[in-house]
């Protein structure tokens, strides 16, 4: 009896922002590849946007995408680029 093969997944991450500060009625969500952002004041969910931007521009400097750095990676990037 055959072994069935085995599927390859493909590894994915995503960064996903939650502001919970928003208190004026609107509904904020902001897509891309690889994150997800939701509510939030306009101030919060704009320095939430700002902030995975640069995430992205720098794992694109070190040649990187998000589901190939590792957690402290990923920490280090994350604490220079929410600056």
């Amino acid at each position: 009896m055959e072994k069935p093969e085995k599927i390859k997944k493909d590894k994915k991450a995503v960064m996903l922002g939650m502001g919970l500060d928003g208190k004026d009625g609107h509904t904020r969500i902001t897509k891309g590849d690889n994150f997800c952002l939701l509510g939030g004041s306009e101030e919060t969910h704009e320095r939430m946007t700002e902030t995975v931007i640069k995430v992205n521009e720098k794992l694109q400097a070190k040649g990187k995408r998000l589901e190939e750095v590792s957690t402290s990676e990923f920490t280090d990037i994350l604490m220079e680029s929410s600056k």
